[in-house]
């Protein structure tokens, strides 16, 4: 196999896979025998929230350089409206409902393969909604937001990036944040993205175990892996919530909720990584899919890094 390096620093790799799951040890050892490629000058990004604000440019440099030449599903049908219909790529066995608004004045819109857009959806590009994702009735999704794949989202989105498997089924609004996977967001959750004083929004970053400012005025919310908000629950700007925790209640959840953490916000408790893994491998049998050795592994040894000092 080889490696992409920058600086020493590994950007990816390409190896066939030992049978089975794959340790974080035995992994350090397949990097060490890879052959080595240097990239000179690749587009790096070093914080979470440049994937947030450079996300409206990479849907448009994507659409360009890989969606553009490749078979088109788009056809305009009785019932939906379309604006700049040529910045639209839809892919094969895609559904879209009566009443759906497709507006790709200000960018491309891009909806894979297996997609559903139900009815009166407004989808304002540019934008990525992945493979077999479902767009709600009535949502309203903005520029600058990836989608998917099989996510389901409704409400009011923007600037907002989905990993896979996390849904926000209901109304509410999410701005300028990122969910990673199997995240769900209660009915009517809303977050903020910009402050009241128009200020450059601080965010908690964890190599450093502390806030550091952005330089941006919009950041919402960063959720983790398999974390969910309760109905009704208010997120402020700049919040990061971290991997397994489940908040729920009127209290606003702000600054940095450690990961494996459940409850109401003044009163979260330590959720046990026995109990997370049960839910976890339930949520995922749902799709027919399993929780791995490796998954338990790595979400295990995070639990253990929270809570060592206990």
């Amino acid at each position: 196999g080889s490696c992409l390096i920058y600086k020493q620093d590994v950007l990816a790799a390409r190896f066939t896979p030992l049978a089975g799951d794959i340790s974080s040890d035995q992994m350090n050892e397949l990097f060490n025998e890879l052959s080595k490629m240097e990239w000179k000058e690749p587009v790096t990004w070093n914080y979470i929230w440049e994937l947030i604000s450079e996300n409206s440019k990479y849907i448009e440099h994507d659409f360009q350089n890989f969606f553009y030449d490749k078979d088109n599903y788009f056809e305009t049908e009785t019932g939906i409206t379309v604006l700049n219909p040529y910045n639209i790529w839809l892919g094969e066995g895609c559904s879209i409902m009566p009443g759906v608004i497709i507006d790709a004045t200000e960018g491309p819109v891009i909806i894979d393969e297996g997609a559903k857009i139900m009815a009166n959806a407004v989808i304002m590009g540019p934008v990525y909604i992945g493979k077999n994702s479902t767009i709600k009735v009535g949502a309203k999704i903005y520029e600058g937001t990836s989608i998917g794949p099989v996510c389901k989202v409704g409400g009011e989105v923007e600037e907002s990036i989905f990993q896979a498997y996390s849904n926000k089924q209901h109304d509410g609004f999410l701005g300028h944040s990122y969910l990673g996977e199997w995240i769900n967001i209660g009915a009517d959750t809303n977050n903020s993205d910009l402050r009241n004083d128009y200020g450059q929004v601080p965010l908690y970053f964890y190599p450093k175990k502390k806030k550091i400012d952005t330089g941006c005025q919009f950041v919402g919310a960063v959720i983790g892996d398999h974390s969910k908000t309760g109905i009704n629950c208010t997120i402020n700007t700049g919040t990061v919530i971290g991997v397994g925790c489940n908040v729920v209640g009127s209290d606003m959840i702000m600054n940095h909720v450690r990961s494996f953490h459940w409850g109401f916000m003044k009163t979260l408790i330590e959720h046990e990584i026995g109990k997370f893994i049960d839910t976890a491998t339930a949520v995922k049998k749902r799709r027919k899919l399993g929780f791995s050795e490796a998954e338990k592994e790595l979400y295990s040894k995070i639990h253990k890094s929270v809570f060592a000092l206990k």
